[in-house]
């Protein structure tokens, strides 16, 4: 399999040689959002990968890189560069996406909604699934890498998120449209996950409980505008675990299983991010 281009991961090892400062990770999730914001301030640098093997195709590896900014404590803005190879193709850039979500109350209630809006600029090689929507099927990862047809979309999420007894479930309520003129499409992300221990040990250790989380998450499409429902669409299941490595970086992965014939047989997430306190301060040298 070629390798997957290395410019962007220098630019993540690069910056976090010099400015990485890790605190605790704010997702606990590859799809679904939750409540919980970037701190004002505070940029996180994430890299998220999938990698499958649909039937009847070459296995695929596809990476996210994100950079995430707490602008206000109400308003979180992340920058996407994605990217994919596929066994015997090629190696290719697919695109960009800059998302913004926003916190229209900031204390914290039963159910804390979220609104979110992402504008995306990828092609028809994309291999990322951030999201599930509409007819969304693995036959979409069948023909050879082309990045000929151009997609500008603009996607809405309503995100509620709910945290109890150290619990977090988290519902996105997600619609998609193609700025060319296609139906609006539809999907759907439901977490749940929970630290295994909320409280801290006495001593600071590597593999202390409450430095993992366990939870999962089901995703899916629900069709379009011409044909809301579950017909012909894919969904996922797919258990997740965040490790939190003290004074390094936090760790996320998660085997997604395809429930039906439209889904992929197996997926499988893995994540790494680093989160650098005050960069503009950092970067003043103050």
């Amino acid at each position: 399999m070629s390798r997957f281009p290395t410019p962007s991961l220098r630019i993540l090892l690069v910056l976090l040689v010099f400015f990485a400062s890790p605190l605790l990770a704010q997702e606990n999730y590859f799809v679904t959002y939750s409540h919980q914001m970037e701190e004002p301030g505070n940029l996180e640098i994430e890299s998220n990968a999938v990698t499958g093997s649909p039937r009847g195709s070459n296995a695929f590896l596809a990476n996210a890189l994100e950079f995430e900014y707490g602008v206000k404590a109400w308003w979180t803005s992340e920058f996407y560069l994605d990217g994919q190879t596929t066994a015997s193709q090629s190696t290719v850039f697919t695109g960009y996406r800059w998302e913004n979500r926003f916190r229209p109350l900031l204390r914290e209630h039963w159910i804390n909604p979220v609104l979110y809006a992402e504008f995306e600029n990828i092609n028809s090689a994309d291999k990322t699934l951030l999201e599930v929507v509409g007819h969304d099927s693995r036959t979409d990862f069948l023909p050879r890498n082309n990045r000929s047809e151009k997609e500008r979309e603009l996607e809405l999420r309503l995100i509620l998120s709910s945290n109890f007894r150290g619990w977090n479930v988290s519902e996105n309520f997600i619609s998609e449209k193609n700025l060319a003129g296609e139906p609006w499409e539809f999907g759907y992300a439901v977490g749940v996950s929970r630290p295994l221990s909320l409280v801290a040990s006495a001593n600071p250790c590597t593999f202390c409980r409450e430095n993992f989380a366990l939870g999962a998450e089901l995703y899916g499409g629900l069709g379009d505008a011409e044909g809301f429902g579950l017909r012909d669409t894919s969904h996922y299941v797919a258990p997740t675990v965040t490790w939190q490595i003290p004074e390094g970086p936090t760790l996320k992965l998660s085997p997604g299983f395809g429930l039906n014939s439209n889904s992929h047989g197996t997926i499988l997430r893995f994540g790494i991010s680093y989160e650098i306190e005050q960069i503009f301060s950092k970067l003043r040298g103050r």
